[in-house]
């Protein structure tokens, strides 16, 4: 796949901004979609199915993270990557943005060589997720679909958003195996993608939620493994 295959839709309310990214990520060769808001910007994403969504936290209206919240929801975008475009940096936004379903974070201002270096790194995870072999992993009761891309566990079938469910296959695929943080943020995140120190953490709790399970356990200060 080159850069003229890849379809990127950049979301955010100031049009300096969709101007500034649009133009960078045009020399580069991507296809770029732009909308002002989380309506346009959910229409576009069902229309195009952009492989990258670059999605503004602070717009009128829906904001970002609603908008993830709702494009989370659609099976079309279950493999695209979605990050946040914000200046803001608190804790608390970062997690209900990781909730949301959003893969990583992009703060303003940013230089051109660093955003595309960035936007690279993102599509290097989707690369990598897309080609993975439709195969499925299991432990006890867990089954981990990777063709119908859902989770069964104790009679139940539920579907998660893309990173939690590569990070509970990845967990799933060496039952009592620890897997330290540092493998868990390259072998889901990447090395090139800089996310903050609470990332797995906030992923971890939300997989624990839903499952209704103790069986993924936390080894303090190296990482964590699925315990059968």
């Amino acid at each position: 796949m080159t850069n003229s295959d890849i379809k990127i839709l950049i979301v955010d309310d100031e049009e300096d901004i969709l101007e500034f990214v649009g133009y960078n990520l045009r020399k580069e060769g991507y296809q770029v979609i732009t909308a002002g808001n989380g309506d346009e910007a959910v229409t576009l994403a069902r229309q195009h199915v952009p492989q990258l969504i670059i999605l503004d936290i602070m717009m009128p209206g829906m904001d970002g993270i609603e908008t993830c919240r709702e494009m989370r929801d659609i099976e079309l975008l279950k493999n695209t990557v979605i990050t946040y475009f914000t200046a803001r940096s608190e804790d608390y936004s970062q997690i209900a943005g990781f909730d949301a379903g959003a893969d990583d974070y992009i703060t303003k201002p940013i230089k051109p060589r660093l955003l595309i270096s960035k936007v690279a790194a993102l599509l290097r995870r989707y690369r990598i997720s897309d080609e993975k072999p439709e195969t499925g992993s299991s432990a006890d009761d867990l089954i981990i679909d990777r063709e119908a891309y859902e989770v069964h566990f104790k009679s139940r079938s539920f579907t998660l958003p893309k990173k939690e469910f590569e990070l509970l296959a990845l967990l799933v695929s060496k039952p009592n195996r620890v897997f330290t943080r540092e493998e868990i943020y390259a072998r889901i995140w990447g090395d090139d993608i800089i996310v903050g120190e609470r990332t797995i953490d906030v992923y971890i709790r939300k997989i624990r939620e839903k499952l209704g399970t103790d069986n993924i356990v936390t080894i303090k200060g190296v990482g964590y493994k699925y315990e059968q």
